[in-house]
């Protein structure tokens, strides 16, 4: 009996299910499609494996949806530990959220047969992605660099325009110029 450790078996369950996920959110931010031999041949798993861990593609892409999402969410507190907070704001949108919309436009078409069936699901996305973003406005209002009037949901509105990025070409930069407009406007007036 081993005490305090994980058996080689789960930790391999684990990786697997980790490399599916990732994978399948791979194909879902280039293709938007689902594939499970696809997954499995990117992810260096059998398709049976594949099938071990998700009944349908519905469940494959509900597990992503909420894998990217939560990474979105739990990245916050390290970004603003590791960086002041501006910063932490840029590289949230530009390391993290770019990714997330990007994958979930092509979970868009993917949802959308789940979406009746799991709206309380997306409600507490939208939820969680305003208290990400919410933290970060926060320790910005405290650092004197954003004004003190913003509201969360106006913000994410504005970054809405992320989800017209196409994730084939460069979208380095139409993203560092939408987050300097949106910037432009967030900063407190040097005007009185």
């Amino acid at each position: 009996m081993t005490t305090g450790s994980v058996s080689p078996r789960r930790a391999d369950t684990r990786r697997n299910h980790e490399r599916i996920l990732a994978a399948a959110a791979n194909a879902l931010a280039t293709s938007g499609e689902i594939s499970f031999n696809a997954i499995a041949k990117q992810a260096g798993v059998g398709v049976g494996t594949v099938y071990r861990h998700f009944a349908n593609p519905e469940a494959l892409v509900i597990a992503v949806y909420r894998r990217e999402l939560q990474h979105l969410v739990d990245v916050v507190p390290d970004l603003l530990a590791r960086h002041p907070p501006e910063q932490a704001f840029r590289t949230w949108i530009t390391e993290h959220l770019v990714r997330y919309m990007m994958t979930k436009r092509g979970l868009a078409k993917a949802l959308g047969a789940a979406i009746s069936s799991h709206s309380e699901m997306l409600t507490k996305a939208h939820e969680a992605m305003r208290g990400a973003l919410s933290a970060l406005l926060e320790a910005n209002v405290e650092a004197g660099t954003v004004r003190r009037d913003l509201e969360p949901e106006t913000v994410l509105r504005a970054l809405g325009g992320l989800l017209y990025l196409d994730p084939s070409c460069d979208w380095h930069s139409p993203t560092a110029k939408l987050i300097d407009l949106l910037w432009w406007g967030m900063t407190p007036s040097t005007s009185g």
